[in-house]
This record gives C-alpha cells, structure tokens and sequence, in this order.
C-alpha cells in the first residue's frame, strides 16, 4: 500500500537559500519533464487544470528574485524541486 510522503529541507549556503521540497509519488515521465514550466502546459483533462502553477512559481522565483529553479525527478520513486533565492537581490 502506498503511503505519500512530502519532505522540505532548507539549506544556508553562502550567498543565497535553498529549498528542496521531494516527494516519494510516481515521478515525472522524461518526456514531460523539459515542459512542466511553460505557461499552460497541464497534464491534466480539460477542464482541471490552468498549467499556470509551475509556470507562475518560475516566474516568481527566476524573473523576480534572480533565483533558480529545478525538478529532479526518477520514474516509480521520487520529484524533488529545488529553489535557490540570492539572500541579497540586486536592483536593476
């Protein structure tokens, strides 16, 4: 019997913070993986989903606070994302 887990680990590195937020679910396939942060895409039926979630998460994190945002991902096992925000942002 499956039984979900989600686990948030947070990181003080030099100059920025890092969060890696990993649950134990099924995976995201490859094939879908390189798309997941593009406005719209959803994999779910019509109707249920907007495909804006990651797209907006990734706006936020990259555009507004010059961050970084990943997805490591194993078929059956595990996604992870990690978020890294500088502690100072730089004014354009």
């Amino acid at each position: 019997s499956f039984e979900p887990k989600l686990s948030v680990c947070t990181k003080n590195l030099v100059d920025k913070v890092e969060v890696r937020i990993r649950d134990n679910g099924p995976g995201i396939p490859k094939d879908v993986i390189n798309k997941i942060f593009n406005p719209f895409f959803t994999t779910k039926p019509t109707g249920k989903g907007t495909g804006l979630g990651l797209s907006l998460s990734y706006d936020i994190v990259v555009k507004e606070h010059n961050g970084e945002i990943k997805v490591e991902s194993e078929d059956g096992n595990f996604t992870e994302f990690i978020i890294r925000i500088p502690k100072v942002v730089s004014k354009p």
